[in-house]
């Protein structure tokens, strides 16, 4: 069985394979003020509630965007589950050709569901996660990421927006049924959701246009993504792009492989 994790800015993707079948998945926060045995303790405890032992674990593989965690979670890997975790980034068969100006600065997650959407749907292809930021990846025909964009996440700029506006209520973020709402909440609700699905939808349209991949196909990702994808420009939306790339990328970085 094979432990794979995916560190974000806020959520820690946790999911178990058994050969090439997902067997679990969890989310835990991303605190930075966690220990190892924290961790550790809270992995055994997942393990166990579906009766699987950390000892049966025989891989681990992880990506993170929270390089003050690292050191933490590998700590905890060696002493509870007792492998050395592989850390996704560049220099790892990705079964990508990442034509960036310094890979070195590509963000693991985004490494991750790239090499998914390349190895499940092919290039050309856009990659779309609506996570704490939005991201945009752009994969070639050939298996080349040759760039993209980031923008503010949708939550991100919920809060934002609610912290900057003194006289500004919290608010849930429901899609309203028109784009004029008639009280403050869903006017906010419309400029946020309405406005992403709008940015996310124009920046996907002109990637495109510059790059010529009109008929590329567009897949989601990212828990937020469901509140403002459309069919009409999103091909595919799957949640767990991440997780899946990860068991792609440790296979194709097995020992047994090499």
């Amino acid at each position: 069985m094979i432990l794979v994790m995916d560190v974000g800015n806020t959520n820690i993707k946790i999911a178990i394979f058994n050969k090439n079948k997902q067997f679990a998945s969890w989310r835990i926060s991303s605190k930075i003020n966690r220990t190892a045995d924290e961790l550790g303790i809270t992995l055994m405890d997942l393990c166990k509630s579906i009766g699987i032992n950390l000892v049966d674990i025989e891989g681990v593989i992880i990506s993170s965007v929270l390089p003050n965690l690292n050191y933490t979670i590998e700590h905890s890997i060696k002493h509870y589950v007792g492998k050395t975790p592989l850390w996704v980034d560049c220099n790892l068969n990705t079964g990508l050709a990442i034509k960036y100006d310094r890979p070195e600065n590509l963000g693991a997650d985004r490494i991750c569901t790239a090499a998914c959407v390349y190895h499940n749907y092919g290039g050309p292809s856009i990659v779309v996660d609506f996570g704490t930021a939005t991201t945009f990846g752009v994969i070639s025909e050939n298996g080349e990421f040759i760039g993209g964009a980031i923008a503010p996440g949708l939550k991100t700029a919920q809060e934002a927006m609610v912290a900057a506006g003194s006289k500004l209520p919290k608010f849930e973020l429901v899609l309203p049924k028109k784009v004029v709402g008639t009280n403050t909440m869903d006017n906010m609700r419309s400029g946020i959701l309405y406005g992403f699905r709008n940015l996310t939808k124009g920046i996907v349209e002109q990637i495109k246009e510059e790059t010529g991949y009109h008929n590329a196909k567009v897949i989601a990702t990212g828990g937020l993504g469901e509140h403002i994808i459309e069919d009409s420009w999103v091909d595919v939306y799957d949640r767990a792009l991440s997780i899946k790339g990860l068991k792609i990328i440790y296979d194709l970085n097995r020992e047994d492989n090499k």
